[in-house]
């Protein structure tokens, strides 16, 4: 499996820089505005995002597994795929959650809740792409395999590079206030990762 092993790290180098996006939400900071509404807002999302990010992590944590030790072609085809699935459903369940949850009570609240709500989405559909790619691998020939693999690493790359300037902007000002002050979105941070705030 030499062959394919460097790429096999840039694709866990690349993933490492997806789970930002999801950490991003968990926010940091201070303040003490006493916004009821905000802070109930806050709370409902922080709640909900926490499972979803423990999820991205350990889809992380699998690929990041699965590339240090010498695997075959299909574990890795396996895991990367299951993995792309749970990203998959854990973005499209933030999504979900921010939806449910309503506009912050914040000037611009409802078109920030719309801009992160589409952005998770388009995350989300991403990750189910790249789960077909993956499944599409031929692991019967490692050179091509590599090749896919390399093709993947570069769309995930991407995908952690863009992908989280509406949930910075959802999260800007009061609203990341709010979240810092919900004990289950400083949880939801697992390794206090989230520098954003």
């Amino acid at each position: 499996m030499e062959g394919a092993d460097p790429v096999n790290k840039k694709l866990a180098a690349a993933l490492s820089g997806g789970a930002v996006l999801v950490l991003a939400l968990t926010g940091c900071g201070g303040g003490d505005d006493n916004n009821e509404k905000l802070n109930s807002w806050a709370d409902q999302v922080c709640g909900a995002v926490q499972p979803q990010a423990k999820k991205i992590q350990s889809a992380n944590a699998a690929i990041q597994k699965e590339t240090s030790d010498n695997s075959t072609p299909e574990e890795v085809q396996k895991t990367d795929s299951k993995a792309f699935q749970d990203m998959s459903d854990a973005y499209k369940a933030i999504g979900a959650a921010v939806t449910k949850a309503g506009a912050p009570d914040v000037e611009n609240g409802e078109k920030k809740q719309t801009d992160a709500v589409k952005e998770l989405n388009s995350i989300s559909a991403s990750y189910a792409s790249l789960k077909k790619q993956v499944d599409g691998l031929d692991t019967d020939d490692q050179a091509k395999f590599a090749d896919g693999l390399k093709d993947i690493a570069t769309e995930l790359d991407k995908l952690s590079k863009s992908g989280n300037d509406a949930l910075k902007t959802l999260e800007e000002g009061e609203v990341g206030e709010a979240m810092a002050r919900q004990a289950s979105c400083k949880t939801a941070t697992g390794s206090g990762q989230a520098t954003t705030g």
